[in-house]
């Protein structure tokens, strides 16, 4: 069994290589280091195609490393085995179109063996948390993109996951409904205890949401920094950034990454040559 004191995910010398359609070998992630304790939520950047969703992918056992190790909660990821335990937030909302807003949420636990009168109340209990309950009749094209991504939200943490992996879940927001999105994560998010691995393109986001942010590299992707961030929580995303710390960590972690999407974009100007 697996001790309480083991770190939520570790990943340990993982590589993973894939063989394209023309049969060559391409690798997406090596050697990665990284460990994510419990309760922690740990932010991912890195230049676009690096591999950082390949990182996901490892953890939550869709895919296999080709070298090293994947363990969460101390014990090896073999399948989705450890699918319960697990919450995935994607960029494209996760939600059945031909379902209501309540019945969506209670999807979870119905397919887990709730009873459909405690997965009810369940749903509407998280549905009132996201500020959606007088909308449980509703179907999602009737919603705008900021409460879809409330219903996806109240559906993920209505099973009450360990760990939840989010794979740029507010990129397709416009600016103000991605900060709110990003209030109302921090808000869902604190007191559950989860562990939370957030992959995103936008740094500004990864600093105010995150206890530590991870730099990878230019593909294949591997780990090149994970800073600290030390601003006090409870945080609200927007004042968060007009903090002069929250400047400074920016340049700090800027400086690390700032080099790994020149690299990109160079190869890329030279593929393109």
């Amino acid at each position: 069994m697996s001790s309480h004191t083991s770190p939520a995910i570790e990943l340990r010398g993982t590589s993973k290589s894939f063989r394209t359609p023309s049969g060559h070998l391409h690798t997406a992630v090596r050697d990665l280091d990284l460990t994510v304790e419990r309760g922690e939520f740990v932010a991912v950047v890195g230049p676009t195609g690096c591999g950082k969703s390949t990182t996901l992918t490892l953890v939550s056992g869709l895919e296999e490393p080709t070298e090293g190790e994947v363990l969460v909660a101390g014990e090896p990821v073999s399948g989705i085995g450890i699918g319960d335990k697990i919450g995935f937030v994607f960029q494209q909302d996760a939600v059945f179109p031909w379902r209501t807003v309540l019945s969506n949420v209670m999807a979870g636990p119905r397919f887990r063996g709730v009873e459909k009168a405690e997965a009810r109340e369940r749903a509407r209990e998280w549905l009132a948390r996201v500020g959606l309950s007088s909308f449980e009749d509703r179907y999602p094209h009737q919603l705008s993109g900021g409460q879809r991504k409330r219903v996806a939200l109240a559906a993920t943490f209505v099973n009450d996951p360990e760990l939840l992996l989010m794979d740029e879940p507010f990129s397709a927001l416009d600016v103000q409904t991605r900060a709110l999105m990003s209030d109302e994560l921090l808000d869902l998010w604190a007191g559950t205890g989860a562990s939370v691995v957030f992959v995103t393109h936008d740094l500004e986001e990864s600093i105010a949401l995150a206890d530590k942010v991870v730099v990878m590299t230019a593909g294949p992707a591997t780990v090149k920094e994970v800073f600290k961030i030390d601003l006090p929580r409870p945080r609200k995303v927007e004042s968060v950034r007009l903090e002069p710390r929250f400047l400074e960590i920016y340049r700090e972690i800027w400086s690390s990454l700032g080099e790994e999407v020149r690299i990109t974009r160079e190869r890329g100007a030279t593929h393109a040559a």
